[in-house]
């Protein structure tokens, strides 16, 4: 027995009784670590499976699917943690992988912002956040181990000395938590300062990792405005960070929906064969807003709806929808098949038939009186940025020829939702007279990504009585009445594969650059052709919109 044990076994024993638990509970999961410590007053003992050695867990089943992925020996630095992204999701992300198990003991948090904190000011914040809007129930004992590994840096993004209290604040969490030198550095601000933080991590050597370890980035959209300002920053980053080393988040992505496209599509046999020109008249991918721009003015304005939310999250759903069968789960294989689509798209010929924009006006919502976009504080009453959007594209492959997808995004609109609608043809014959089918309309799968995450069959079928009616009715699957366990947060999920290394979910800069050479036309034609169509705030969108699918014989779906 004695001769498949570690030889470090004899100095576990001097460890605590957290180290041994969370050895244990890494081992069950299957997960080297290479250094944890759940105190600050010694180096942490190092252990690591030899590196030829073949040793497993033999009380693991394979077949045991409960078992989840946990990260290893790593810490997280997040730049901006100020703002409300960090604050509403970030941080409370983190504290629910802490809380399901998921993080090493010795997990770092770094927060970098102009801010006169001490390190105690920023765990304050970072505990009020959690309080606020974490996911799971706070427990005390997870929160104050994860607290022993906060620290926080103040200083502006182009203050060195800054940068080098950041260098030695990881030199000392490697030595007191037992981090190994792994860290993601999370860029949670505004994109003009992306260059400039990626060029001080590689300045000070943060980018650099030591032997054996690794370093990440971990950027959010918008990533560019356009295809040049895009490959620009891919240029400047790819300088500092390998591109396997850079991961671009998409939240959508994140989200158990979207991924569940996938297996809704892959392991079933029931959709892939008809999910294709053949059966399916058109797709409509909806991003829907109930709110206004808030107080977002000086990023919103000179962005709008199209870069917002089509240039990345729509056109990934769209991707993902359209794609072929990848070779395998795994992030080369996921981008092949993605760019096919992306670069098989072709725009509308004449883009003012086949796309429009628009601007919420002022009007009753929801029992208040909101303002339009116009009279919004820090808006220019001679903007022209979209803050609805909707295109028609062609994917030109031999599955897609001919089908339209319809992609819409918008603010202030009917209620917050994102779906995906797969239409299928009308039966070619039907026995029925027309009276028997007038309320019947055409099958359709939906998708819902948000809010009531799940998914709906309509079909029709025969009204009961004495007279033969068909109607639509739906089949739905919804998450939480399938599951017992409910959906993490697609922070969760993202930050988790991050430390991780598992780039399945995110898209690549060759994806970026492609996204944007379908975006560009549009916008500028957009920016050379009139003003955004006018539309009441609660309303589904500009007339315009309707009139484009109605010139196809088709309408927006009502979600």
């Amino acid at each position: 027995m004695s001769e498949g044990i570690p030889q470090t076994a004899e100095q576990e024993t001097k460890g605590t009784k957290e180290e041994k638990e969370a050895r244990a509970a890494q081992e069950a999961a299957g997960v080297e670590q290479t250094g944890v410590s759940g105190t600050t007053e010694a180096a942490p003992v190092m252990y690591r499976a030899a590196p030829d050695s073949d040793f497993s867990n033999p009380l693991r089943d394979p077949r045991d699917r409960r078992l989840p992925r946990i990260a290893g020996p790593s810490g997280l630095v997040i730049f901006g943690v100020t703002g409300d992204l960090s604050r509403k999701k970030l941080m409370p992300a983190v504290y629910d992988l802490a809380n399901r198990g998921l993080l090493p003991p010795g997990f770092s948090l770094v927060g970098f912002a102009r801010r006169d904190w001490e390190d105690q000011d920023f765990a304050q914040v970072v505990h009020d956040a959690v309080r606020e809007h974490a996911r799971t129930p706070f427990r005390e004992e997870v929160w104050q181990q994860l607290a022993e590994g906060m620290r926080f840096i103040p200083g502006d993004f182009d203050d060195d000395t800054a940068f080098e209290q950041l260098r030695s604040a990881v030199e000392e969490l490697d030595a007191s938590r037992g981090t190994s030198g792994n860290y993601a550095f999370y860029l949670s601000v505004p994109p003009k300062f992306f260059p400039k933080v990626v060029q001080q991590l590689k300045k000070h050597k943060l980018a650099d990792a030591p032997e054996g370890s690794w370093r990440r980035a971990v950027i959010e959209k918008p990533f560019g405005h356009d295809l040049g300002s895009a490959e620009e920053l891919n240029r400047i980053v790819h300088d500092v960070f390998d591109p396997e080393q850079v991961f671009r988040i998409d939240h959508y992505l994140g989200k158990e929906t979207v991924q569940n496209l996938l297996a809704l599509r892959f392991a079933n046999q029931m959709f892939e064969p008809i999910w294709n020109r053949s059966y399916v008249d058109h797709v409509q991918i909806t991003m829907a807003e109930d709110i206004g721009i808030g107080g977002r003015a000086g990023y919103y304005d000179g962005i709008g709806a199209a870069r917002d939310v089509i240039q990345n999250h729509l056109l990934q759903l769209m991707a993902l929808t359209a794609m072929e069968e990848p070779a395998a789960f795994d992030a080369a294989s996921l981008l092949t098949e993605k760019l096919k689509v992306l670069k098989a798209v072709r725009l509308p010929q004449d883009l003012g038939q086949g796309t429009v924009r628009g601007q919420y006006a002022a009007a009753w919502q929801g029992g208040t009186k909101v303002r339009g976009y116009l009279e919004e504080d820090g808006i220019d009453q001679s903007s022209t940025t979209d803050t609805y959007a909707a295109v028609r594209l062609q994917v030109d492959n031999r599955r897609w020829a001919g089908v339209p997808f319809y992609l819409r995004t918008g603010k202030r609109l009917g209620r917050r939702v994102t779906e995906i609608a797969v239409v299928f043809q009308r039966a070619p014959h039907s026995p029925f007279d027309s009276t028997a089918t007038e309320e019947l309309g055409s099958n359709a799968i939906v998708i819902r990504v948000q809010p009531d995450e799940g998914m709906t069959v309509r079909f029709g079928s025969k009204v009961p009585g004495t007279s033969m009616e068909i109607r639509d009715v739906t089949m739905d699957f919804a998450y939480g009445e399938s599951f017992t366990e409910s959906s993490p947060e697609a922070y969760e999920r993202l930050i988790l594969d991050v430390l991780l290394g598992d780039a399945n979910l995110f898209p690549r800069h060759q994806e970026v650059e492609e996204s944007w050479k379908i975006l560009d036309p549009i916008e500028q034609y957009w920016a050379t052709h009139g003003r955004p169509a006018q539309y009441a705030s609660g309303s589904w969108g500009p007339e315009e919109a309707d009139e484009m699918l109605a010139r196809d014989g088709r309408s927006w779906r009502r979600p």
